[in-house]
């Protein structure tokens, strides 16, 4: 039996990894549609990178293609909201069906 997965599970599964993410490290900023990774939750490089593989894991799926979303003009980005972050993964994951 498959399992239909709707944007609204990809953002609770996101948020929830991304929680679960930053669990230990003692911020008190609450995660929001409007939350900066780098800016609010104080990412760097590393953390992205964990993240990357920790979302990967999450909806077991290794091809999401990150790179699309954390590089443009060939160089990073500097900062994504969660909003941006959700969007992404639910095209990747859902593609036009549900966008």
């Amino acid at each position: 039996m498959t399992t239909v997965v709707t944007s609204d599970d990809i953002k609770t599964r996101f948020r929830t990894t991304l929680a679960n993410f930053i669990d230990s490290w003692g911020l008190d900023t609450p995660i929001t549609a409007d939350t900066k990774v780098v800016d609010d939750l104080e990412f760097d490089s590393i953390d992205i990178t964990q993240l990357v593989v920790a979302v990967e894991t999450e909806f077991n799926n290794r091809g999401i293609g990150f790179q699309d979303l954390l590089m443009q003009d060939g160089r990073y980005v500097d900062d994504l909201a969660v909003r941006e972050i959700e969007a992404f993964l639910i095209s990747r994951l859902l593609g036009a069906a549900e966008g």
